[in-house]
């Protein structure tokens, strides 16, 4: 599979399966402008020693497939097309392939789980996921991504007419971990894609999803929630193209900072191409600071080549607790220490509650309360 001529978008001009369509990143790209480079560990530049392990591990209810395949499975890779260097050189370097399947017209009983856990961040591992979900199924698919890694992967979702996929992404590394990941949804005739994107540990984690539309009638909503530390860098970029007529998209991003270099990057690029009369859309970023020392970048990005859309438009808004909110807090007798993780807990939680497993939902909200909870000299 070669060079993809398609302009995917004006920060996005090129794809491909080739490592080598892509230059050797230097931190110029705009792609790549607020990205750690020296912290990826030479996943970028082709340096990174190919003797990590992550262990995979999947399970799920009985009317579910899950396959483990080859390089050589032709479900592989039809769905999606690396645009950029680390996400070609993961496609180039799996060995093997996860991959799950929901038959037509099935309602998954329970959620996929798939389990993935890092044993060591001295050398490097990649990876491939693809979920389908045949015409008129449902599923929940959770991903668990824990322990010490140098980890690329790549993830295809491919939601059939009709079909259902929500998925949750949770990024809950040791500490030393470097993790750079694609995932991307293809959407059938009446689709409905939703994604929950948890970034909590790690050193370096950069996650880019992305949506495509098939046919008319898809629905896509991507939400996220960060908590970056001192020292962590926690970055998401977003595409969402719009393709094909009559399609809706939301995107909700939401992070807490503190500590010193503690740094979260959110870029959201929207296109709605000339031929996709009647989108909807929106994307949304809101970035709380609790300390000083704190770095945020926040782009959003619309591009609209049709005047025909039922609605389009973008905020990004990133500042300090409310000293209004907490004065109101406070004047009713609850300590500060107190009304500031209130003010946390309603801020992020608003997308906690959206997370449709029970049990990720209340391990997310541990770990946020977690956060809040350490002594300033533990962090």
């Amino acid at each position: 599979m070669g060079l993809d001529t398609r302009t995917l978008s004006t920060l996005h001009e090129k794809g491909s399966h080739e490592v080598a369509d892509f230059e050797v990143p230097t931190g110029r790209e705009e792609e790549w402008r607020f990205t750690p480079l020296r912290r990826l560990k030479g996943l970028h530049n082709g340096t990174a020693d190919a003797s990590g392990k992550v262990i995979t591990e999947v399970s799920g209810p009985a009317e579910v497939k899950v396959e483990t395949v080859g390089r050589d499975d032709e479900r592989l890779g039809k769905a999606f097309v690396p645009a950029d260097r680390v996400s070609a050189q993961a496609w180039s370097s799996f060995t093997e392939a996860t991959v799950v399947t929901v038959p037509k017209e099935v309602e998954a009983s329970a959620p996929v789980i798939i389990r993935r856990r890092g044993e060591d961040a001295s050398g490097a591992a990649y990876g491939h996921t693809t979920i389908v979900l045949e015409p008129f199924a449902k599923a929940t698919v959770v991903l668990t991504h824990r322990g010490s890694a140098v980890y690329a992967d790549n993830v295809e979702f491919v939601v059939g007419d009709s079909a259902s996929l929500s998925v949750i992404s949770l990024q809950d590394w040791a500490g030393d971990a470097v993790h750079v990941s694609r995932q991307h949804a293809r959407l059938g005739r009446d689709a409905r894609f939703v994604s929950h994107n948890i970034s909590l540990g790690g050193d370096l984690v950069r996650v880019s999803p992305s949506v495509a539309y098939a046919q008319p009638g898809g629905d896509a909503e991507l939400y996220g929630v960060y908590f970056v530390d001192g020292g962590q860098h926690l970055e998401h970029r977003l595409l969402v193209d719009h393709t094909v007529p009559n399609c809706r998209s939301r995107v909700d991003y939401r992070g807490a900072l503190q500590d010193q270099d503690a740094h979260a990057v959110w870029i959201g690029d929207v296109i709605i191409r000339a031929e996709a009369e009647g989108t909807d859309t929106y994307e949304l970023n809101r970035n709380l600071v609790l300390t000083d020392g704190t770095r945020v970048d926040s782009v959003p990005n619309l591009e609209i080549l049709t005047g025909e859309v039922a609605g389009a438009g973008h905020a990004s808004a990133s500042g300090r607790l409310d000293d209004e909110h907490l004065f109101y807090l406070q004047a009713r007798g609850i300590p500060f220490d107190e009304a500031r993780r209130m003010v946390v807990r309603g801020f992020l939680g608003q997308l906690v509650e959206r997370i449709e497993v029970a049990e990720v939902r209340e391990k997310v909200a541990e770990a946020i309360e977690a956060e809040l909870d350490r002594p300033e000299r533990d962090r």
